[in-house]
């Protein structure tokens, strides 16, 4: 964290990939799907986003202690730069060595925003709901920018987070639906395995009722040929 904080520029989003490729490529201690839940909930949760992430990377590794050393490592760097750059701010500034360097630093900084962003693209789980969300938010920041309206980007996620809870809810209501429909359907078959005994023995005493019945009356017929018989026989 102390190097990650020490030579990252641009803030908290240039600091993503520098994040990725530190604690998911090298070392192995995140996986990609969890590194994308630290950036939400990072940026969803007040606070800059690399101290936000330091402190849940350094908890999940040392825990208590691991998240304080971490936060310090990412703050130190830059604490330590900042205050020094302001004991001669505008002698600084004017250097233009200095002026120059920066303009080079924020050209490099948009790319590895840009760089985070398409990595975090690629990774995310692509569905139906991810495009209409990320459509969405990109024409609403378009339309709002050109319209100059003041509108805080902590809404953006307040109502993302709340088409993502819309989104379970109604996936939880057709799974429970689907194993409602399941349920009565296993039901329907259990009672059709228990009556069909029944049925096997009722078919049963109806086949032997039926071999009796053409017992009786094979026996009336032979009776009444042998009775005609031994009439012609007498006459």
């Amino acid at each position: 964290m102390l190097k990650i904080g020490l030579f990252t520029f641009g803030g908290g989003y240039a600091m993503i990939s520098l994040l990725e490729n530190e604690f998911t490529t090298k070392k192995g201690w995140l996986e990609n799907d969890e590194f994308m839940d630290i950036i939400a909930i990072a940026e969803s949760t007040p606070g800059p986003i690399a101290i936000n992430s330091a402190t849940y990377i350094g908890y999940k590794l040392c825990g208590v202690l691991g998240s304080l050393v971490a936060t310090l490592g990412v703050c130190i760097p830059s604490f330590t730069i900042i205050y020094l750059i302001s004991l001669f701010f505008n002698k600084f500034l004017e250097l233009t060595i200095v002026a120059a360097a920066f303009k080079g630093i924020q050209a490099c900084v948009v790319f590895l925003i840009l760089k985070a962003g398409i990595k975090m693209f690629k990774q995310m789980k692509k569905n139906v709901f991810s495009y209409v969300v990320m459509s969405a938010t990109f024409v609403a920041m378009i339309v709002i920018n050109i319209l100059a309206v003041n509108f805080s980007s902590i809404f953006y996620i307040l109502i993302s987070g709340g088409l993502g809870l819309l989104a379970y809810g109604v996936h939880l209501i057709k799974q429970k639906s689907k194993l409602a429909q399941e349920k009565s359907i296993a039901a329907v078959a259990d009672k059709t395995a228990d009556n069909s005994p029944m049925i096997e023995d009722a078919s049963a005493d109806n086949e032997s009722n039926v071999a009796v019945d053409v017992q009786d009356s094979q026996g009336e017929v032979n009776a009444d040929s042998t009775d005609s018989m031994d009439n012609k026989e007498v006459e």
